[in-house]
């Protein structure tokens, strides 16, 4: 008989208390002496869990009004530029925007230390009108004094993401780091067996309404991400070996915590920005537990050259080799290193983990489903 669960029946276990929960690399293990049928069985829910530098990302800030008001036209944070382009009082800070006269510091180090509970400087101009008559404004805000504060990022956790290295004679600073001159590193910056759309290739329990973690809190999927692709080449474990999907994401960031949202400057390339994200898997059928046994050795992503303009395709590598700190392309040792923190992916699993056995976290079941589509379309320069 075809073992089948439903979310109900699960969410009633998470409350009792009698949930069976594993992180994804406790069920990977699990893989390799039992079979799917019997993982279907005894497991209810997967954890998962990624912190990489997801540069599309931000925050939605309400200030308040003040006395007389204002309607913000220009703005800045600690000197970084903001949009206002919303409301009268409503601001969005991108993580990558930059200080004019500081590179190294920008949005996501503002995000952070909004987090952190300290004062940030706002300064902000507007022309004046009978409704809003008030022109300039500058006074500093925190987490407390603010109304809200919603992170929204348009595009997170990516499915897989290419390892990169640079065969030219010259260094190369990039979003994947600091590339040495022929090839003398690679880079990558997956999680491999924890990544949490690694262990939904298809995604059957991931969609718009998803429960999901995000920085500390509860957040939620809210569409599917920009550059959102389906339907991309896959390897003989039906893992797309290739961007492929990405989630947007929403949450209250005054709810998160600063040791899951961490600022970084990539040198000669600008400000990024660390999200924890976890995601929890429902085994609602053997399909979905052969799916979160994948290990890092089936889990395989392509070496890209950013050496060359084109980025071309140099060879594949597993997740098991990248992990191991060295590869061989074209009969050249290199040495790996990861972007993202296995370490806090871990410790994020193990959270949400903790969350799911104690009752304190419920699965959502996505409202609605994310769409297919193949191709992505290039912006024409005329």
């Amino acid at each position: 008989m075809a073992i089948q669960k439903s979310y109900q029946e699960i969410n009633e276990k998470i409350k009792r208390g009698d949930a069976v929960v594993l992180t994804a690399e406790e069920v990977s293990e699990m893989g390799r002496s039992r079979s799917a049928r019997e993982i279907a069985e005894k497991v209810d829910v997967v954890t998962t869990g990624t912190f990489s530098p997801m540069c599309s990302s931000g925050v939605f800030i309400n200030v308040g009004h003040s006395d007389p008001p204002i309607r913000m036209e220009k703005a800045t944070l600690n000197g970084v530029p903001v949009f206002t382009g919303l409301a009268a009082v409503d601001l969005y800070i991108g993580a990558t925007e930059a200080h004019p006269e500081n590179p190294a510091y920008g949005g996501a180090h503002v995000i952070e230390e909004l987090l952190e509970g300290k004062d940030v400087e706002l300064i902000a101009h507007a022309k004046g009108t009978d409704c809003y008559p008030l022109k300039d404004i500058r006074t500093t805000i925190n987490r407390e004094n603010i109304n809200d504060m919603i992170m929204f990022n348009p595009r997170n956790a990516y499915q897989n993401y290419p390892a990169a290295v640079n065969s030219s004679r010259q260094i190369k600073y990039t979003y994947m780091g600091s590339l040495l001159p022929r090839m003398g590193n690679a880079n990558y910056s997956t999680s491999g067996e924890l990544s949490p759309l690694l262990n939904d290739p298809q995604l059957r329990t991931i969609g718009v309404g998803t429960r999901i973690f995000l920085g500390g809190t509860t957040g939620y999927v809210s569409w599917f991400g920009t550059q959102f692709k389906t339907d991309t080449e896959t390897n003989a474990h039906g893992v797309p070996v290739s961007n492929a999907a990405a989630l947007a994401v929403i949450g209250d960031a005054k709810a998160m915590r600063p040791d899951f949202i961490k600022a970084a400057y990539f040198e000669k390339y600008g400000v990024s920005i660390f999200i924890g994200i976890g995601i929890p898997i429902p085994l609602l059928d053997e399909e979905m537990a052969a799916r979160v046994m994948i290990r890092n050795d089936q889990i395989t992503t392509r070496i890209l050259d950013y050496g060359d303009p084109g980025k071309p395709e140099l060879g594949r590598v597993t997740y098991a080799e990248l992990q191991s700190g060295e590869i061989t392309l074209n009969h050249k040792k290199i040495r790996t290193a990861s972007l993202s923190s296995l370490h806090r992916a871990r410790i994020i699993a193990d959270l949400l983990k903790k969350e799911l056995t104690e009752g304190r976290f419920l699965l959502a079941e996505p409202v609605e489903p994310f769409p297919h589509r193949k191709d992505l379309n290039p912006l024409i320069i005329r």
